[in-house]
């Protein structure tokens, strides 16, 4: 018998090796990838614009929550696009490989630097760095820890970019005269929906408008108009559900005075200037942390950003990249902002104090206005895991949080000094999430975490308020239930510890797990029991389905304060009522969406203008 041929036998010849692909071919692939992406990005902001000059309410909130999905699934493409080109060649680590060899690395380094030579020029660097980042965790499965080839540090400055539009435009009242001024100003917007009546609405502006620099006046005698005084706007609008911003600056003798405008739409389709907010509080609101993103087209976003901060001083870069719907540009720039933190701070992380959750651990570092949040290993609810909680998250995420839900960075690795950790919290991290955790030399790495601003919660608010404070807690209490559910988010678990107060005295619902949407809730009014004993039983005399809600329950775990219940009762006894919920779901059902402003309404003009009281408490200097 012949022996067997095994040059013919192919199982027993490996695959050969394909040629590897340059490293400047990589770094084209991947900023190809985000060039994509920047350009979807822009397109949707200026699809917003057609829908608010329409209406289009629902496909503005629609654009915006798929929008969101839209840096993942371009990283997701660029990886898709990179794997072929890679496969079976050196380049890329297997499996069973804890790190990059060092022609992986050297090849990798390249592909940075090759990178970053072709970001000269670029609108949108800064965002095209973390885009790379993304894309070369993704291809290689490593963590932002131990690779050294990525943008821990920016390598291109974002100062002084060219658009090739103006990033502002700038306006001479003195000059021009200051109804003229302001007519030019809308103009130039170029809206195609008409105005109701801009002359009317330009003249009670201009009103507003001197009215404010009467009361400075009052205030500093010494405050004169000077040479220099102009009037700076951002070259584009910024949409967000039902309204549409003109976001500025005034200028005089060198000083910044920070405003907006806030455009709205009449019932009959005409543009509307509904109020000017024309202080840093007015601001703070506009851009804060409990609103959706919002919609802006930008062709340098770092101009933005950068004019953006010379209006709220106090905001970091991070927080106006998520406002403008950058919001992975504004994780990464919190990351750093965070890690620069750390290097120049010594206090340690400690379990937060507070009642402790069912669902989540929660730590906090004193010295950083955050708190840190992972999902117990074992939950302390029924029917809920972990895929529960984060679908949950990442449905606020994507809603419209109506100034009443906290935004929440999410991360994966985070490699933190294990020197900086409490034992107390040690302990308690490897007996509550000991599956989320991991220790690495000298360094705790939490394998899913969210971040969230720390807040006063409610419960404590209470116990220290009396009187009018606490009165108007309570109702701000009842506000932000019913602006949740006009927006088709019902809270579940409404105990007062779930809620927080803002720095500005905003309450604001943050505990998410048990967040439902409207439109799949029975509200229900409990049946009269058959007979006396029924009510002292341990079980209902009647059935519970999964999502039923019985709103007459809530006193019995919300209203044993005589004082809250009081105030309650006067503001919002209707929370009580099967009916009142089942009204409020079926506007949702049938697609109304309610007007929620996110400024005082005392900042409308005055023919807009409604009940001006405000139940935002004064401010309690809490982060």
């Amino acid at each position: 018998m012949p022996a067997p041929s095994f040059a013919s036998d192919h199982s027993f010849i490996k695959p050969a090796l394909r040629p590897s692909p340059s490293a400047e071919h990589v770094a084209q692939l991947i900023l190809q990838g985000f060039n994509r992406h920047y350009a979807l990005f822009r397109y949707s902001a200026q699809r917003a614009k057609v829908l608010f000059e329409s209406g289009n309410w629902d496909g503005i909130q629609r654009l915006s929550r798929e929008r969101i999905e839209y840096y993942d699934m371009r990283v997701r493409e660029c990886a898709a696009l990179l794997r072929p080109a890679l496969s079976n060649t050196t380049l890329t680590p297997t499996n069973d490989d804890i790190t990059l060899n060092p022609d992986q690395q050297q090849f990798w380094q390249q592909v940075k630097t090759k990178f970053s030579h072709a970001l000269a020029g670029h609108k949108q660097p800064e965002c095209a760095e973390t885009f790379f980042n993304s894309v070369s965790c993704r291809v290689l499965a490593r963590t932002y820890f131990n690779n050294d080839f990525l943008f821990v540090r920016p390598a291109i400055a974002t100062g002084y970019i060219d658009s090739d539009l103006p990033s502002y435009r700038s306006y001479y009242p003195l000059q021009d005269g200051l109804l003229p001024t302001l007519t030019k100003l809308f103009s130039d917007f170029g809206l195609a929906a008409p105005f109701a009546d801009l002359p009317r609405d330009v003249r009670l502006l201009a009103r507003r408008a001197i009215r404010a620099l009467r009361q400075r006046l009052t205030k500093d005698p010494g405050f004169r108009i000077g040479p220099d005084c102009q009037i700076q706007v951002l070259n584009t609008l910024f949409f967000r559900n039902k309204g549409a911003y003109i976001v500025g600056r005034f200028i005089n003798h060198s000083t910044l005075h920070p405003f907006a405008i806030a455009l709205t739409h009449t019932p009959s389709n005409h543009i509307e200037v509904d109020a000017l907010l024309d202080s840093v509080d007015d601001l703070s609101t506009l851009f804060s942390f409990t609103r959706a993103y919002f919609l802006v087209d930008m062709d340098v976003p770092s101009a933005y950003v950068e004019f953006l901060q010379s209006l709220l001083s106090h905001k970091s870069a991070a927080e106006f990249y998520n406002a403008i719907g950058l919001q992975k540009q504004g994780k990464n720039l919190f990351y750093r902002d965070f890690l620069h933190h750390l290097g120049h701070s010594s206090d340690s992380f400690t379990v937060a104090p507070g009642i402790e959750g069912l669902v989540m651990m929660v730590f906090t570092l004193s010295s950083y206005p955050y708190v840190f949040k992972m999902i117990r290993d074992r939950i302390r609810k029924k029917n809920m895991d972990h895929a529960t909680v984060k679908n949950r998250y990442l449905l606020v995420k994507k809603h419209d949080r109506a100034g009443r839900m906290a935004d929440t960075w999410e991360y994966s690795q985070v490699a933190l000094p294990k020197r900086r950790f409490s034992q107390q919290l040690l302990d308690a991290l490897h007996k509550e999430v000991p599956s989320q955790i991991e220790e690495s030399g000298d360094l705790i790495i939490l394998r899913h975490v969210y971040i969230e601003r720390r807040m006063l919660p409610l419960n404590i608010y209470l116990s220290r308020a009396s009187g009018h404070n606490l009165e108007m807690a309570i109702r701000q209490y009842g506000d932000a239930i019913k602006e949740l559910a006009a927006n088709n988010i019902f809270p579940g678990d409404m105990l007062y510890k779930n809620f927080g107060l803002t720095r500005l005295g905003r309450l604001v619902f943050y505990d998410y797990d048990e967040i439902q949407t409207m439109s799949e809730m029975n509200f229900r009014t409990i049946p009269p029991a058959p007979h006396p004993e029924a009510e002292l039983a341990s079980e209902p005399w009647y059935p519970v389905a999964a999502n039923d809600v019985f709103p007459e329950e809530f006193r019995w775990f919300l209203l044993n304060d005589t004082r809250i219940r009081d105030a309650f009762m006067k503001y919002h006894a209707d929370l009580l009522r099967a009916d009142w919920w089942n009204r409020c779901k079926q506007q949702v059902i049938q697609g109304r969406l309610e007007n929620i402003y996110p400024y005082n309404l005392s900042k409308r003009l005055p023919q807009r203008r409604v009940d001006a009281s405000s139940t935002d408490l004064p401010p309690l200097g809490v982060k």
